[in-house]
């Protein structure tokens, strides 16, 4: 039991049956309150700032606005809120760029409800929480993050830009792409490197040579 008061929960997800599966875990937790559901990650933020809820369960791909996008706005306007990221996906750096963005921790789809609530729990009190299998995939991404520093030339171009100071959305323009897709290589290009933002990733192109 986490005291007085119980854990107000958000649940954000675009699938019904996920949110209602989500649902019958919630309401069988004494120390746990479901407070709202949202089905998009823009819905979601509106719904936070009139609720202002513990916790809020977050699924990563959304219409709208996705939960990566969700997450990096709530935590910018209510850093107080924890955010729990929970997605079929368990790729590295999928999940690198949910903990980045401010999530507290990454959970699987197929959790128990055990499994789940302690992870809220754990969330309401500021501690990280990891499924097994994702910790394992991180795990793997950082033994061989050294190793794995070759770029495609398409990333190699991207780079290029990033280096030059470009946004994602100046990157699309000159390389004739989306803005998602600009998006994405940038994303893997700060997991193939190891670095935690794109200033980071700009040093250390420079310092290994990648760019001149």
């Amino acid at each position: 039991m986490t005291g007085e008061r119980t854990i107000r929960v958000l649940i954000v997800d675009d699938h019904a049956m996920v949110r209602s599966g989500l649902r019958f875990f919630l309401l069988s937790m004494p120390d746990v309150t479901l407070i709202g559901e949202a089905s998009n990650g823009r819905e979601a933020v509106e719904l936070c700032k009139r609720l202002e809820p513990d916790v809020v369960l977050m699924d990563l791909v959304m219409p709208e606005m996705d939960g990566i996008e969700a997450i990096r706005a709530l935590r910018q306007r209510q850093p107080n809120v924890r955010m729990l990221a929970l997605s079929s996906f368990q790729e590295a750096m999928r999940v690198q760029e949910a903990l980045r963005a401010g999530a507290i921790g990454y959970l699987l789809k197929d959790v128990t409800a055990d499994e789940l609530g302690a992870a809220i729990r754990g969330a309401f009190s500021g501690r990280r929480s990891l499924s097994p299998e994702v910790a394992g995939a991180l795990a793997e991404a950082t033994a061989g993050a050294l190793a794995d520093t070759e770029l495609t030339d398409r990333q190699l171009e991207v780079l290029r830009l990033l280096v030059a100071g470009m946004s994602n959305a100046e990157i699309a323009r000159e390389l004739t792409i989306t803005v998602a897709t600009a998006r994405f290589h940038v994303s893997s290009i700060l997991s193939r490197l190891g670095a935690a933002n794109r200033a980071e990733a700009a040093a250390l192109a420079v310092k290994r040579g990648l760019i001149s």
